[in-house]
C-alpha cells in the first residue's frame, strides 16, 4: 500500500440508473491494468461486469450491493466503490459515500439530471463529497453534454464548468478537447487503449477558446497568481489545475469531463482528473464524536503513526464468516491488534484482513489510515467505530431512511422456515433499511423495505441463497396515524382487589406535533404527581405509540402535556401510573379526531413524447398530483406525487401503455392524510382482519 497519502484516492462513482457506471468503472479497471477483457453490464457475453459479482445483478443488468476495488494510475492508488444507481438501494450509496472522499457524478448526455441524479447530489452534500461530473454516453442520438452542464447549473445548483468539449457527437464522436492544455485527445486501438493527442481542428478552434476563457474565468476566483497570469495573458495548464483543484475541494465549482465509457472514450483523462482535482485523505477533514468528554467533537489526523480510529460501513455473509468492509481515519489495524467496539465496549482480536476487489480478495498484513479494507469473523453492526483500549471515539453514523413497504411472508415447509431465518438474520444485518418482525395477532413474518424491487431481490436472494422457498402476500403500505385537533384527558385508574390497590389520575391534553416526533411535556405543579411517577406516565404513554386504537398503526407527530393528577400514600406504584397514562391516552386520542396518514411517493416518468397524455392519465386514475413535464427532446419528463398504495404494479400498466418505451423511478417524499371514503375502507378491512385472527 502506498505509504505517501497525497496519492491515495478513495473515489464512489455514483449516478442515476441507467447512466453507465459500471460500464465506467470496467473502463477504469482496464485501463489500469487491473484486469485484462472487457465485459458487457448486460452479461450478454455469457460473462457480466467484473464488479456485478452477484448472479442476479448480471441477470438483471443492475447492480444492487456496492462493490470495492482498487487500481493503480499514474503513480496514485485508486479505491474504488461502484454503488447501485436504483433508488430502492439507496442505502448502499449513502454508506459509500460516508467514507469516501470523492466522487464521480456520471450522467447521461441524453437524459441529463434525472431523478436518482438529483437523490444522489443530496446525499454528497450531506457529507461534503467534493465531486467531478462526466456526462457519459455522447455517442447516442439526441447527446448535448452542454445541455447537461445547464441542467448541473439549473436543477443541482452547481457550479459546472466544461474542462473538454466533444469531437462529434452522436455516431460521430471521435474524441473530445482537453480545454487545459488545448489539445484534441483522440482514443485508438481496439478498445481505445492508445491515447493520441494532435492540434485542435481548425474548424473548432474559436469555440475551443471561448470556453477556455469561461474556463479562467471560472477558476480563477480560487487563485490569486491565475488571475494576475489570465490579465497578462500567460495561463498554465499548471496554475489552472491547482486552482480548479482548489474550488473543487471546497465543493465550490463542479469540473465537468465528457465522452463514452461504452465505445471507449474519455476514460483516461477523466482518470488524470480523479488524480489531479479530487481529494486525497489528508485533505478531508474527518471528526469523531469522545463519548469520554460529552460527545465533544475530536478532529482526526490521518497519520498512520497515532491511535485507531476505524468505521465499519457495510456487512457482508461470506463464505468465511461475516466480512465487515472499515475505511481507518486514523492509525493502523494490523493483524494480531486488539481494537475495541466503541458502542459495545466489546474487544475484538484482528485476525484475518483483506483488500478487496469485488468479490475477490487479497490477504494484506495492515490497513493505514485513508484506506479502506475489510475484516473478517468479528461481530458488529453497520455503523460501529472500531478505536483502541485508550480512547472511546465514535464517528457519526450515516443516516437511514425508514422502509415505505411490507409483504408478508410465510415458508412452505420447516426446512424453508430454517433457512428463511437464516438469511433474514443475514439481510437485516447487512441492510439497515431491511427490516423484519412477527405480527403477533397473525403469526405472519413482515419484510419492510425501500420499494417492490428491493424486497423482490432479497425474496429471490433467499430463494437462491438459502433455497428458503417462501409464499409471498399482498404488499402492505406502512400508514401511520395522528391526531387534527387539541383535546383535553382526566383518567383514574383505580383497581382494589386482595392485598395492596392500584391508584393513579393522570390529567392534561394531547395535541398534534409539528413535525413526526413524540413529545412528552411535564408541567405538573405541587407534586400532585410524585416526581417517581412522572418516568412511568411518560413510559405508558409511549407504550402506546407503536399501534394505534384507531386502526393499529404506529402513532406520530402528538405532543402529549400533563398538567394535573393524584396519588395514594399507599396505592399508588409505577405500575399504577402506567396503566392511568394508557387509558388518559386512550381517552385523549379518540376526542383529538385522529386521521391516517399514507406515504406519498415522489414519481419521475421519462417517456416519448407521444405518450405523454396516456402517462398523466394513468398517474391521475391513481390519485397522483402533477408538479410539472418538460420536453427534453423526444423524451417528456413527467414528475408527480403518488400514493404508494397505489403505484403497486404500476411497472406492467407503464410499459404496456407506452409499448415498452417509458421508465419511471420512485422515492419516498412524505406523509399526507388518507381521504375519508379509503380510510374507511381501511378501517373495516381492519375489523374484518381483527375477527379472522379470533
Amino acid at each position: 500500500m502506498e505509504k505517501d497519502l497525497s496519492r491515495v484516492r478513495n473515489i464512489g462513482i455514483s449516478a442515476h440508473i441507467d447512466s453507465g457506471k459500471t460500464t465506467l468503472t470496467e473502463r477504469i479497471l482496464f485501463y489500469t491494468d487491473r484486469i485484462h477483457a472487457i465485459h458487457d453490464v448486460k452479461g450478454k457475453d455469457g460473462i457480466g461486469a467484473t464488479m456485478d459479482s452477484m448472479e442476479l445483478e448480471r441477470e438483471r443488468g443492475i447492480t444492487i450491493a456496492s462493490a470495492a476495488t482498487y487500481c493503480e494510475w499514474r503513480g496514485h492508488q485508486v479505491n474504488i466503490i461502484d454503488t447501485p444507481g436504483h433508488v430502492d438501494f439507496t442505502i448502499e450509496v449513502e454508506r459509500s459515500l460516508r467514507v469516501l472522499d470523492g466522487a464521480i457524478l456520471v450522467l447521461c448526455s441524453v437524459g441529463g439530471v434525472q431523478s436518482q441524479s438529483i437523490t444522489v447530489d443530496m446525499q454528497m452534500k450531506r457529507y461534503k463529497v467534493p465531486c467531478i461530473a462526466f456526462v457519459n454516453k455522447c455517442d447516442r442520438s439526441g447527446a448535448n453534454p452542454f445541455r447537461v452542464i445547464q441542467q448541473l447549473k439549473d436543477k443541482l445548483g452547481h457550479n459546472a464548468v466544461a474542462m473538454q468539449m466533444p469531437i462529434g457527437l452522436e455516431a460521430d464522436l471521435e474524441g473530445v478537447v482537453d480545454l487545459v492544455a488545448m489539445q484534441a485527445v483522440y482514443f485508438d486501438g481496439e478498445n481505445g487503449e492508445t491515447v493520441r493527442v494532435e492540434e485542435i481542428p481548425e474548424a473548432m478552434r474559436e469555440e475551443a477558446e471561448a470556453l477556455r476563457e469561461e474556463l479562467i474565468d471560472a477558476a480563477s476566483m480560487y487563485s490569486d497568481d491565475l488571475m494576475e497570469a489570465a490579465l497578462e495573458g500567460e495561463v498554465t495548464g499548471e496554475l489552472l489545475i491547482e486552482a480548479l483543484r482548489r474550488g473543487t475541494l471546497e465543493r465550490d465549482i463542479t469540473p465537468v469531463f465528457m465522452g463514452s465509457a461504452y465505445k471507449n472514450k474519455g476514460v483516461q483523462p477523466l482518470l488524470d482528473a480523479v488524480t489531479n482535482l479530487l481529494p486525497c485523505p489528508a485533505d478531508v477533514e474527518n471528526q469523531a464524536l469522545d463519548m469520554n468528554a460529552d460527545e465533544a467533537p475530536v478532529t482526526l489526523s490521518s497519520d498512520a503513526g497515532k491511535a485507531p480510529v476505524a468505521l465499519a460501513f457495510k456487512l457482508e455473509d461470506g463464505q468465511y464468516g461475516q466480512l465487515t468492509y472499515i475505511r481507518v481515519y486514523q492509525g493502523t489495524i494490523a493483524k494480531g491488534d486488539t481494537i475495541v467496539n466503541a458502542r459495545t465496549g466489546k474487544k475484538v482480536k484482528v485476525g484475518r484482513l483483506v483488500r478487496m476487489h469485488a468479490d475477490q480478495m487479497e490477504d494484506i498484513d495492515s490497513i493505514p489510515a485513508g484506506y479502506i479494507g475489510a475484516l473478517f469473523g468479528i461481530d458488529c453492526a453497520s455503523g460501529d467505530t472500531f478505536t483502541d483500549r485508550n480512547s472511546r471515539l465514535s464517528m457519526t453514523s450515516m443516516y437511514v431512511p425508514e422502509p415505505v413497504i411490507s409483504l408478508a411472508i410465510s415458508p412452505r415447509d420447516n426446512k424453508a422456515q430454517n433457512n428463511m431465518s437464516k438469511a433474514l438474520n443475514r439481510f437485516t444485518k447487512e441492510d439497515p433499511t431491511f427490516r423484519t418482525y412477527v405480527n403477533q395477532e397473525t403469526g405472519d413474518t413482515i419484510i419492510s423495505g425501500m420499494g417492490e424491487l428491493h424486497l423482490d431481490v432479497y425474496i429471490e436472494r433467499m430463494r437462491r441463497e438459502y433455497g428458503a422457498d417462501v409464499e409471498t402476500g399482498a404488499p402492505r403500505v406502512a400508514y401511520r396515524e395522528t391526531i387534527t385537533q387539541k383535546a383535553e384527558f382526566n383518567y383514574t385508574h383505580k383497581k382494589q382487589t386482595g392485598g395492596a390497590g392500584q391508584f393513579g389520575r393522570v390529567a392534561g391534553y394531547i395535541e398534534p406535533a409539528e413535525d413526526d416526533a413524540f413529545e412528552f411535556v411535564n408541567n405538573i405543579t405541587g407534586g400532585s404527581i410524585p416526581t417517581q411517577f412522572i418516568a412511568a406516565c411518560e413510559k405508558g404513554f409511549r407504550g402506546c405509540l407503536d399501534k394505534g386504537p384507531k386502526m393499529e398503526f404506529p402513532v406520530t407527530g402528538i405532543r402529549i402535556v400533563i398538567d394535573d393528577g393524584a396519588s395514594h400514600a399507599v396505592d399508588s406504584s409505577e405500575m399504577a401510573f402506567q396503566a392511568a397514562a394508557r387509558g388518559a391516552f386512550l381517552e385523549g386520542y379518540a376526542k383529538a379526531k385522529p386521521v391516517i396518514h399514507e406515504p406519498i411517493m415522489k414519481v419521475v416518468v421519462e417517456s416519448p413524447t407521444e405518450f405523454q397524455g396516456g402517462v398523466m392519465g394513468s398517474l391521475n386514475q391513481r390519485r397522483g398530483i402533477i408538479l410539472g413535464s418538460q420536453d427534453e427532446g423526444a423524451i417528456c419528463v413527467i414528475e408527480a406525487q403518488v400514493p404508494l398504495v397505489e403505484m403497486f404494479g404500476y411497472s406492467t400498466v407503464l410499459r404496456s401503455s407506452t409499448q415498452g418505451k417509458a421508465q419511471f423511478t420512485m422515492e419516498f417524499t412524505t406523509y399526507r392524510q388518507v381521504p375519508q371514503s379509503i380510510a374507511e375502507d381501511l378501517v373495516k378491512k381492519a375489523q374484518e382482519e381483527k375477527k379472522n385472527v379470533a
